[in-house]
């Protein structure tokens, strides 16, 4: 009746576009819409990435030079 566990509330998902390391060694990642750049490179290795997409749950960004 009285539980500590908290109930896991579900993330509404969507479709998004990211830039994923292209080396197979590593697991870097970041979303489209948060990159400062137009053809970013991995943060963790420095290897050039490459377009994909993944189902990510939904985050907004909010940063002023997002705001176009």
């Amino acid at each position: 009746m009285y539980s500590r566990k908290k109930t896991v509330e579900e993330l509404p998902t969507e479709l998004t576009v990211v830039w994923s390391c292209s080396s197979e060694q590593c697991k870097g990642w970041m979303r489209d819409n948060f990159s400062l750049s137009e053809a970013p490179v991995c943060f963790l290795c420095q290897s050039p990435m490459i377009k994909e997409e993944r189902m990510l749950a939904v985050v907004d960004n909010t940063s002023y030079s997002q705001r176009k």
